[in-house]
């Protein structure tokens, strides 16, 4: 099956059921870090620029209200989620998924042929379109990544499956839908990752202009606006990638975060809790933290963040605060007063970094860490080896999960209305309308 063919013709009956359980996780984990993310001066500051610049009746801004374009929503939702680094990821591409498709696949599901927002769709179809995008997202990542001589941000290659998302809900001609491709990709955001790396702002990870181009793309070929062809998708050099269509599929390749923080950063949180919990350490009790870890990890150099987003893209600084509140790290954690108390930046400074062969070795296929700490009475406890937790091989129950939606959700929102959405999300495709989704973030029932 060709990537356009798959686009259009995949169904729900296509898909293996333990894929169809995967989905319903996915939304549900990408919709909890949406709440989290309204938290931020970010998600603020993007609402209000889109709500200037992108105006229109097709959507509206999520526990807002006010009607903005299709195009501006997927900006503004994406760069929401993107706020709060505790979204799905995907190590062989070194980014993230579901940030981008799933505001999209939410924000479109109304859009019929000729433009107009006034269809509605199943369950089935909703969670058959999500199966799909993270499939055209991460391949065309991988053929990215592969072929590529720079590292981009998730925006590059996501974009493409936003644009897929929108040539099936309009059922576009497969000419238009690759004219569409190749506009997304020629449009996507290739913007490089380890600059925000070094320099960590709210520019993130690329998601929201990836998917604000992906809808773009969709929309514009719709219209007969022709592009060259996506060479992620169409190149010789890259057609391995996608040959396993339909028969291997990336959902099952996708990690959870258990916390806010980049995900070069979590496999050192694990090691650090692990010797906290074997050996009932009290964060006061530390000399010196030793961490041996691969080389992008290193470059997460923030000590004393000034803001959540160093916070997010740091590695000592988490590592110190996980020590501190033993084993909590959500956006607590990660941003206001407690980025500025002083026990935890002292802990922080007292952090050395190093790299270490097996783990470079290791990246990015593995994201290794080695955390050795020494305590005031001169004991020197190790961690051993140690990888980010909720790995594809050993992933969070479904009570895990829920755990971390609620955590995130019942601070933006009321007991009721999380109810809802986790009963929604998990139910989804047994529901004759996916709209109950959209429904329930277009509300705003507080707290």
């Amino acid at each position: 099956m060709s990537p356009i063919e798959y686009i259009h013709d995949l169904k729900w009956s296509d898909i293996p059921e333990p894929i169809h359980h995967q989905a319903s996780r996915c939304l549900l984990d990408t919709i909890g870090v949406f709440y989290g993310g309204t938290h931020t001066d970010l998600s603020k500051i993007i609402y209000d620029f889109t709500a200037m610049s992108y105006g229109g009746n097709q959507a509206k801004l999520w526990l807002d209200g006010r009607s903005v374009s299709l195009a501006g929503a997927a900006l503004a939702h994406g760069m929401t989620i993107d706020a709060l680094d505790m979204h799905d990821s995907c190590k062989e591409v070194k980014g993230h998924v579901g940030v981008a498709v799933i505001p999209v696949l939410i924000d479109s599901m109304g859009l019929l042929p000729d433009g107009s927002m006034d269809g509605d769709i199943s369950g089935e179809e909703f969670m058959t379109s999500l199966v799909m995008s993270y499939d055209i997202a991460t391949r065309a990542g991988m053929s990215l990544h592969g072929t590529a001589c720079d590292y981009h941000t998730s925006g590059a290659w996501s974009a493409l499956a936003c644009a897929a998302i929108i040539a099936r809900r309009m059922g576009l001609s497969h000419e238009k839908t690759r004219h569409a491709l190749g506009i997304a990709e020629y449009h996507g955001p290739r913007s490089q990752m380890m600059r925000c790396i070094d320099y960590p702002t709210m520019l993130k990870d690329g998601s929201g202009y990836g998917a604000m181009a992906g809808v773009s793309a969709g929309l514009m070929a719709a219209g007969g606006f022709t592009g060259a062809p996506a060479i992620t998708v169409e190149a010789d050099e890259v057609s391995h990638y996608w040959d396993s269509l339909g028969s291997e599929w990336m959902l099952d390749r996708q990690c959870f975060k258990k916390y806010a923080v980049c995900y070069w950063a979590q496999a050192s949180v694990a090691g650090a809790m692990k010797i906290q919990q074997e050996h009932q350490l009290k964060a006061d009790d530390i000399e010196k933290i030793t961490i041996r870890t691969f080389h992008n990890a290193t470059r997460l150099a923030v000590r004393r963040p000034e803001d959540t987003e160093k916070a997010q893209y740091a590695l000592p600084y988490p590592v110190a605060a996980a020590l501190y509140f033993e084993g909590r790290l959500d956006w607590n954690e990660i941003s206001g007063k407690i980025i500025k108390d002083e026990k935890v930046l002292q802990l922080a400074d007292r952090i050395e970094l190093l790299e270490d062969d097996e783990c470079n070795a290791g990246f990015p296929a593995d994201r290794l860490a080695k955390v050795s700490i020494k305590t005031k009475g001169g004991q020197v406890l190790e961690a051993g080896t140690t990888e980010a937790p909720w790995q594809p091989n050993s992933p969070p129950t479904d009570d895990k999960l829920i755990t971390k939606f609620r955590a995130l959700a019942n601070d933006r929102i009321s007991i009721r209305q999380a109810d809802k959405m986790e009963k929604a999300c998990l139910g989804i495709s047994g529901l004759a309308s996916a709209k109950t989704i959209q429904d329930l973030l277009y509300q705003t029932d507080t707290p």
